[in-house]
């Protein structure tokens, strides 16, 4: 899995993250004036009260008071205005750069290849995708605002109180620096609390997520009692850790409220002196009070948000290193100018697909193997051929199919379609071309027409059911609630495994491929079915290359060409009959199912007997 480093450098990635920003330049730069000019108001209301004690109360006078009143009402409605606006601006900035580094990132992965998911778990994509892109969101809208109007605010007031009593002024002045090492303290004691919370957050999400798709499991192990014991454990955990965070929070408050109160003391002690003196007025001792207790909070705001662009800093980083992510097998831009790409196909230019493959001296690595998997293979596969893949589990079966499919480059040499460089025309032209029929097939939230869809989006309903009768799999269709509108659920959840690859096959034919590979598409359904099936297959096939990946070798002896792989190798290849002539390992593989079939039906048989 993918790692970032624990002390990023500062700044590292922004102006990579600047062009997301970048379309809304202008409603951030309205934003932002928006933030100096309310700043400019909270600091100048002091100044009503000062002219009111000096002149209206000081005077016994009330020649202005209407004015001021009028005054102070107008700046307040238009103060009301700027935070509601500018409250509006925030919320539309988050969700519109959100919306734009989701698409983005969504968008990327779908270029990339498997060896990038077999790397990294979804719930670390998930990660990079929402909780990043969602922080990264924040700081173009709510931090900006925030560092803006706190910053504005502090430098505002600290010009008016230099400029009214610099005594005073350096009296409130000299214990910033002690509310910025306060603050500092605790905000990085905070960070460290507060990444355990989420790192805790992440375990719990982790433990529920388990205990709903696993619950079947846990059912049958009768570890129910366990799984209750660590989700308790690990919220107790959660709920002191949070409780610490909490605290080191209120402390921070506590020591600003503190700050606060002992610049107001100090102003009232030096300020009240100089007022009976006659040295200052009144009203300029009521704008220090203000001033004393309003600047503390502001600049605690102003530490947040640096110390919030240092933690955002790793979800920069994380995310750009998402986007700099390359996919092991891309196009060449003469290709993309040609053909185009994922997202913007140029079909006018697509050649029809025959199907006559070439493996021409293709040597293969996978990208974290230590040793070659395929070294100088060479195979022909002639249009409408059929290859079977057999091998124990864990044999390397995929390999051959991954490489016509192009989900990985050979290391050396060429896989050569329709007599051409398959890297000479477009990955989607390819994958269009071939249908796949998974061992652990996956459907869509939504219907079977839906579905099923997905591999032709204009097929008719008669298309749809001749595909379903076709794979045995109308029954299937009719025995539903709603046929074709019956929802399947999530992942198809509501359909047993073999009916869900029923479906997956249909939807597979339904595309009418080239190219059809079949990754022990019979595995999870019973016997009568695979029969009906293996029937299909033979169908569908004609005409078409295929390459099949086994388990039931019986269902693969009328295949063109058997490859047989062991340890990540091909050690034979041939008909069914030139295989078991030789008495090798295809061989050893075949007859020991045979007798393994055949032990397992004389048990049952023995079973019905006694009964």
């Amino acid at each position: 899995m993918e790692h970032t480093q624990n002390k990023p450098l500062p700044w590292f990635g922004i102006p990579r993250i600047l062009k997301y920003a970048k379309p809304y330049r202008r409603p951030i730069v309205i934003m932002v004036l928006l933030g100096i000019v309310s700043s400019l108001i909270d600091s100048i209301y002091p100044l009503f009260n000062r002219h009111i004690l000096n002149h209206n109360l000081a005077l016994h006078t009330d020649d202005t008071l209407l004015i001021i009143a009028v005054g102070y009402f107008l700046v307040l409605a238009f103060q009301v205005w700027d935070n509601y606006y500018s409250a509006f601006l925030c919320s539309k900035m988050e969700l519109y750069v959100n919306r734009d580094l989701r698409n983005s990132a969504f968008q990327h992965l779908q270029t990339l290849t498997f060896d990038y998911f077999n790397r990294n778990s979804v719930g670390y994509i998930h990660a990079r995708v929402m909780s990043d892109s969602g922080r990264i969101g924040q700081l173009f809208s709510w931090h900006l605002m925030d560092f803006v109007w706190s910053g504005s605010y502090v430098l505002c007031v600290v010009v008016v109180m230099l400029v009214t009593n610099i005594r005073l002024a350096l009296l409130v002045l000299m214990l910033v620096p002690v509310a910025v090492v306060l603050v500092t303290f605790f905000r990085r004691k905070l960070m460290e609390q507060n990444r355990i919370v989420r790192e805790l957050n992440s375990t719990i999400s982790g433990d529920f997520n388990e205990g709903i798709s696993g619950i079947r499991a846990i059912k049958t192990l009768v570890i129910e009692d366990r799984m209750q014991h660590d989700f308790e454990k690990d919220t107790e955990n959660m709920r002191m850790s949070s409780v610490r965070a909490g605290k080191t929070s209120t402390l921070i408050g506590t020591s600003i409220s503190f700050l606060s109160s002992l610049a107001l003391s100090l102003v009232l002690w030096q300020g009240g002196i100089l007022t009976m003196e006659k040295a200052m007025e009144l009203g300029t001792l009521s704008i220090f009070m203000s001033y004393a207790i309003g600047l503390m909070e502001p600049l605690q705001n102003c530490i947040n948000c640096l110390t919030a662009l240092t933690t955002i800093q790793v979800n920069i980083e994380r995310f750009t290193r998402l986007m700099d992510t390359q996919s092991s097998v891309m196009d060449t831009p003469e290709v993309i100018e040609k053909y185009g790409d994922t997202f913007h196909p140029k079909r006018e230019n697509w050649e029809d697909l025959k199907g006559d493959i070439t493996f021409e001296d293709v040597t293969f690595q996978y990208p974290d193997g230590d040793e070659p998997v395929l070294e100088h293979f060479s195979m022909h596969v002639p249009e409408g051929n059929s290859v079977a893949i057999v091998g124990e589990t864990g044999a390397g079966k995929s390999t051959l199919v991954n490489l016509v499919c192009r989900f990985y480059e050979p290391t050396e040499g060429r896989v050569l379609i329709d007599g051409r460089d398959a890297r000479e025309r477009s990955q989607l032209w390819l994958h269009s071309h071939i249908g796949y029929v998974l061992q652990t097939p996956h459907l869509f939230t939504g219907t079977v027409r839906e579905n099923l869809r997905y591999g032709k989006p204009d097929a008719t309903d008669d298309e749809i059911w001749n595909a379903l009768r076709l794979v045995s799999a109308d029954g299937i269709v009719n025995s539903m609630e709603k046929g074709l509108d019956s929802s399947v659920g999530e992942g198809g959840g509501m359909l047993s495994t073999g009916e869900r690859q029923l479906l997956s096959f249909a939807r597979a034919i339904l595309a009418d491929p080239r190219i059809l590979v079949l990754d022990e598409a019979t595995s999870s359904v019973d016997t009568v079915t695979e029969k009906a099936i293996q029937t299909a297959i033979k169908k569908v096939t004609n005409g078409r290359t295929s390459f099949m990946i086994a388990h039931r070798l019986s269902t693969i002896v009328d295949a063109d060409t058997i490859i047989a792989v062991r340890d990540g190798k091909i050690v034979e290849s041939g008909s069914h009959a030139e295989l078991m002539q030789k008495h090798g390992y295809y061989w050893e593989l075949f007859t020991r199912q045979f007798v393994d079939v055949s032990v397992d039906l004389a048990m049952q048989n023995n079973q019905l007997e006694e009964v």
